[in-house]
């Protein structure tokens, strides 16, 4: 039972996630890793650091935007005692306002692989990585 409890935990941290970028909600970005979490973002053009240097570059990103809806699914999970190995899938719409007026939407797919420790709040990510799939640069709206 304790290995189904694990994934579960650790596949509503990955929606944690999303819903937190989605949300623009930092504090409940940050509860998603660890104190020391490196997050290499470098596969778009972000960077590698820390949460704080994530959330320094991705907050005037997703401000600029009307919407976001970051997704997962496919999740893989390997757990080894208190550690795990996590890959998934994620489809990431986001929405700006044209210079007419209108709406442009970009699309990236991309997998997130993820290093995750066990902690006394719970399983937390380590390590994130983003591996590029693919990009659409914009669809008219």
């Amino acid at each position: 039972m304790r290995d189904v409890a694990d994934r579960l935990e650790i596949n509503e941290l990955l929606a944690r996630y999303c819903h937190a970028l989605d949300q623009k909600d930092w504090p409940a970005f940050h509860a998603v890793f660890t104190d020391d979490a490196t997050l290499d973002f470098t596969a778009f053009g972000g960077p590698k650091g820390t949460a704080g240097e994530l959330e320094a570059f991705l907050a005037p990103v997703l401000d600029s935007l009307i919407a976001s809806q970051h997704m997962v699914s496919t999740v893989i999970v390997d757990i080894d005692g208190d550690q795990a190995k996590a890959r998934s899938a994620a489809i990431v719409p986001m929405t700006a306002l044209a210079a007419d007026g209108g709406e442009q939407t970009s699309l990236s797919g991309l997998w997130y692989e993820d290093q995750l420790v066990r902690t006394s709040a719970g399983w937390r990510i380590r390590y994130r990585r983003q591996v590029r799939g693919w990009a659409i640069a914009s669809l008219a709206g």
